[in-house]
């Protein structure tokens, strides 16, 4: 294999970047071709198609966001759509394409790889929710901003004495709630892996009303329900002062943190390697701090776990 293709897809994460600085510099050490496809599949169809040279790396391993873009495609989950891509791939003669994305992104890779074309997905979304790799691209440093803002939205609770609910990002998974709910100390964190027992939740806040707390922080993932309705509620429940943030699109941004940078370049060179290989229909994971590859199509059919263990010592931690 002379010649591969890089697109990110879906919704960005910090260290994409990163790892499509460690697919340039690791296919041409290994003196092949890459071209970036900007835009995602939506680029692809459209011939959105360029060679990326070492200097296309230079400087873009600390930046957040990718520089090739993305973009959802409905028309690409057509027959008629992929069959497209396929034709433009052919037109510059890439060989093996590597896609940097979640669960959407990595189910356009294995239509691909059904038709015939080789593909590898690398796993990169802030929400940690991709079966087969204990870590995805993003979800340290989206964890990490999200602590920081807790830690500043306390600060206002304490001087306020008031019930703050954090609204976070995560799809229909839960690790960023709560694994920032644990770090942070959360009172409470309501996760959609776990029935969330509201009377608990208020319980939990009138308890600590009677002996003098002040003030509390409620961590809600978003496929739990909506912050704004769920700080409605505590207050019509508690009687007390209750704010709702919605963090939002803060959390995708900035620069990925030394260890997404690092699971990045390890997991995009690896992505290299499976093609050079002859590998097709693979996505690349870490597990147990070691570098693995599955079957894209069983990774799709699985469903992601959460450590309940760490949620039951959060509402231990908690009383």
């Amino acid at each position: 294999m002379k010649k591969i293709g890089v697109l990110t897809s879906g919704g960005d994460s910090p260290g994409m970047n990163a790892a499509i600085r460690a697919v340039i510099r690791k296919g041409i050490f290994h003196d092949m071709e890459v071209y970036g496809i900007y835009n995602g599949y939506q680029g692809l169809m459209a011939g959105n198609i360029k060679r990326l040279e070492l200097g296309s790396a230079g400087d873009i391993i600390q930046r957040g966001g990718t520089i090739l873009f993305s973009a959802r495609s409905e028309e690409f989950k057509t027959e008629e759509g992929q069959n497209v891509a396929i034709e433009q791939l052919n037109k510059f003669g890439i060989e093996g394409l590597i896609v940097i994305g979640g669960d959407g992104s990595f189910q356009g890779a294995a239509k691909l790889t059904a038709k015939g074309y080789p593909c590898i997905g690398v796993p990169g979304t802030i929400d940690n929710d991709i079966p087969g790799t204990d870590y995805t691209i993003g979800f340290d440093t989206a964890l990490n901003t999200i602590i920081d803002a807790i830690d500043k939205i306390r600060d206002t609770a304490t001087s306020h004495e008031r019930t703050y609910v954090i609204e976070v990002m995560g799809r229909n998974a839960g690790d960023l709630a709560l694994w920032a709910g644990l770090a942070d100390g959360a009172e409470s964190i309501l996760i959609p892996e776990n029935e969330n027992d509201f009377e608990i939740v208020v319980n939990r806040l009138k308890r600590g009303q009677a002996r003098g707390k002040k003030h509390s922080i409620i961590v809600l993932a978003e496929g739990v329900g909506n912050g704004m309705d769920y700080g409605k509620q505590i207050q019509d429940a508690t009687g007390m002062e209750t704010r709702v943030t919605v963090l939002g699109h803060i959390q995708r941004g900035g620069k990925p943190s030394g260890f997404d940078r690092v699971l990045a370049s390890r997991l995009g060179a690896k992505a290299v390697e499976l093609l050079l290989n002859g590998e097709a229909g693979k996505m690349v994971g870490i597990q147990n701090n070691q570098l693995v590859s599955h079957d894209i199509i069983e990774v799709l059919k699985q469903k992601h776990e959460i450590d309940l263990d760490m949620y039951r010592l959060s509402n231990e931690l908690s009383i």
